[in-house]
């Protein structure tokens, strides 16, 4: 890994070798995009080290961002408050619980709200809960994540089995297309991966599926959408991603220091802010709670396929489109799900304190 790059704030040094600085720039782009459109500013120029369809796709999620930030919805919820009610036993499986903390904690309206326009959900604090970014993608951006997931299509197959927890159980997954769709399963691809109950007595590892030789292959295959999700958190959520790229940056340092396998290769090519991307293919969610997120922290939740009638629904607010709540309907066609999230235990593993909520009036808000 050659030099450190220069222009990161508040000492964040990622080597210029890695992915991670053109995601950098792209994030840059966006949010001066996103300004320049939200206070009437002139044009803005990217950066030379992105290419026209990076650039393209960075143009389109300006766009969406800005519609979504001009169309605020008010819930009369405390995220915060409602955050601290919730305990790693509540799952979102059982209803009776459920019901008791909608009635503790109402949204403030009555039934269920359809939103199909972008937006964003606020609290009664104003902390945005939730971005709503529909048709935020291009076509070259879906094309390669649909691609991206056929290259993980044996991992994908393995993933399923007989039984097990819901995320891979096999009656949740369905074929999609006429057995011709994309391979249905689970996976989870991090250069920086715990096992699960080996937080506090082990050193992270590069997760599974990118042990092998096709990991530079794999990573290499992602790193466009791992950009636009990184760059649509550099508006969404400022802080969550300067705590993601100071993440990233310190996990360099110590796997070189502690000569951890294969993990500075990984993060060569890793080109996300966040730590973890779950690929999820053709899989109907339950409603439940990822107690592996950070409360404060987005997830990222794209999907692509030829699909219909699919609906993303999130009960603890009484919406359809974490820590609420939220479950995918099963779907006629194919369905390519990428979540892509934070998980706690490597920020404190590389001594990145938590941020706080995302807030239209704090001061990372822009």
């Amino acid at each position: 890994m050659n030099g450190s790059s220069p222009s990161t704030p508040d000492s964040i040094n990622i080597w210029r070798t890695w992915a991670l600085t053109v995601t950098y720039e792209a994030g840059e782009y966006t949010e001066q995009k996103f300004k320049a459109e939200k206070t009437g500013g002139g044009p803005v120029i990217p950066s030379p080290n992105l290419d026209t369809d990076l650039v393209m796709a960075c143009d389109r999620l300006a766009d969406v961002l800005i519609k979504a930030y001009k169309n605020p919805i008010q819930m009369q919820v405390d995220i915060a408050r409602y955050s601290k009610l919730i305990s790693p036993k509540d799952t979102g499986h059982n209803e009776q619980r459920e019901a008791r903390l909608l009635e503790r904690c109402p949204p403030g309206h009555e039934g269920k709200r359809l939103v199909d326009e972008p937006a964003t959900i606020l609290d009664a604090s104003s902390a945005i809960i939730a971005w709503y970014l529909p048709d935020a993608l291009t076509d070259t951006t879906q094309k390669e994540i649909r691609e991206a997931t056929n290259l993980l299509a044996p991992s994908l197959e393995k993933s399923v089995r007989a039984d097990g927890n819901w995320r891979t159980n096999q009656k949740w997954f369905n074929r999609g297309s006429e057995d011709v769709g994309a391979t249905p399963g689970c996976i989870n691809l991090s250069p920086a991966w715990f096992q699960q109950g080996h937080e506090n007595v082990s050193d992270p590892e590069v997760s599974a599926s990118l042990k092998g030789p096709s990991c530079e292959n794999i990573l290499k295959a992602i790193s466009r959408p791992a950009a636009i999700a990184s760059a649509a958190l550099r508006v969404m959520h400022p802080e969550q991603y300067w705590a993601g790229l100071r993440t990233l940056s310190n996990l360099g340092h110590i796997a070189v220091s502690k000569d951890l396998p294969q993990m500075p290769e990984a993060l060569q090519y890793w080109a996300s802010v966040f730590n973890t991307l779950s690929i999820i293919s053709n899989r109907e969610t339950p409603n439940h709670r990822d107690h592996l997120s950070i409360a404060e922290c987005f997830d990222i939740l794209t999907t692509v396929g030829n699909y219909s009638n699919a609906r993303m629904t999130m009960p603890s607010l009484q919406l359809e489109f974490k820590i609420v709540r939220h479950g995918v309907y099963d779907v006629e066609g194919d369905r390519i799900a990428w979540a892509w999230y934070m998980r706690d235990s490597v920020h404190i593993y590389a001594g990145v304190p938590s941020c706080g909520w995302a807030s239209v009036d704090g001061p990372y808000s822009v």
